[in-house]
């Protein structure tokens, strides 16, 4: 029996051999960048995180909570999709990615989400959060009351869009507490931030998280930089009934973002799948123990 049983615990390794990645496997893992974090969502199992507290500027990773309050603001019935937004000249005059030129033209709602969504429009940001607290400085007093509702703990914010601010901070561990939660509210929200472009004005605009063409698995979420930060990203990726969500911040450049990125997805698809083997195996092993093979 005990012969027998070593054949099959073999027999079970030589065939899982090929389907692991050995230097995956490996202590020590480590990506290029200043930080990352990576959960299955649905058993919030955390596959693999570096320096997940270390403070960061979250560039425009911060968009995603300007994104949280206006679908919550949507939900609630405060505003409507279709509802018209005045764009004022601080507005128009915002540095960065753009899709506004003209002060005092009117812009559905629905046009600024994607704008944020897809381009990263940091003008549209700051169109929105005048529109929905007021003020700039308004809006972020309800983005710092939301954060600390969640569970952002690390986390303070100056402005809706990310751009430089010595105040403006986040940790990769903080950012996934948004994603998560952002996702669990608001699932549809995942069927804007999948969309390759979106075209205003005559203008095709294409997203900027270049994972939606190159990893076919990933269907969001959002890409964000400063210079003093680097290059960050949070990708959610499905694979059958298996979603992760990655946080990374700090890359040297769009394309190392992109590369490590995937490779961080990657780990944790083949972690999960290690663990999936693993059950087998140990489930097979129990069945043996509880229902031996005759002695010849």
């Amino acid at each position: 029996m005990v012969i027998r049983k070593l054949i099959s615990i073999f027999f079970s390794i030589f065939i899982l051999l090929p389907t692991l990645s050995h230097g995956a496997e490996k202590s020590g893992q480590h990506f290029a960048l200043k930080a990352a974090f990576l959960v299955d969502i649905d058993s919030g199992r955390v596959l693999y995180q570096q320096n997940a507290d270390r403070i960061i500027q979250p560039a425009s990773l911060s968009k995603i909570l300007t994104l949280f309050l206006v679908n919550e603001d949507i939900r609630d019935g405060k505003v409507k999709l279709s509802d018209m937004v005045r764009i004022s000249s601080k507005a128009v005059n915002t540095k960065g990615s753009k899709m506004l030129y003209e002060k005092g033209k009117e812009i559905s709602i629905e046009d600024l989400i994607k704008g944020i969504a897809i381009l990263s429009a940091n003008d549209a940001t700051v169109a929105l959060a005048e529109h929905l607290g007021g003020s700039v400085n308004k809006f972020a007093v309800r983005m710092n009351a939301k954060a600390k509702e969640i569970g952002m703990t690390q986390s303070y914010f100056v402005n809706p869009h990310g751009l430089p601010d010595n105040h403006q901070k986040s940790t990769a561990y903080d950012i996934f507490i948004l994603s998560r939660e952002y996702l669990r509210q608001f699932p549809e929200a995942l069927g804007l931030h999948s969309m390759q472009y979106f075209t205003y004005n005559s203008i095709v605009h294409h997203n900027q998280n270049k994972l939606l063409w190159e990893y076919p698995d990933v269907d969001g979420l959002k890409t964000g930089y400063v210079r003093v930060a680097g290059f960050h990203m949070v990708a959610t990726a499905k694979r059958g009934d298996k979603r992760l969500i990655a946080v990374v911040m700090g890359a040297q450049n769009p394309q190392i973002r992109a590369i490590q990125t995937a490779k961080i997805l990657d780990y944790g698809f083949l972690q999960i799948r290690k663990k999936y083997h693993e059950s087998i195996i140990g489930a097979r092993l129990q069945y043996q123990d509880t229902y031996p093979s005759p002695s010849i």
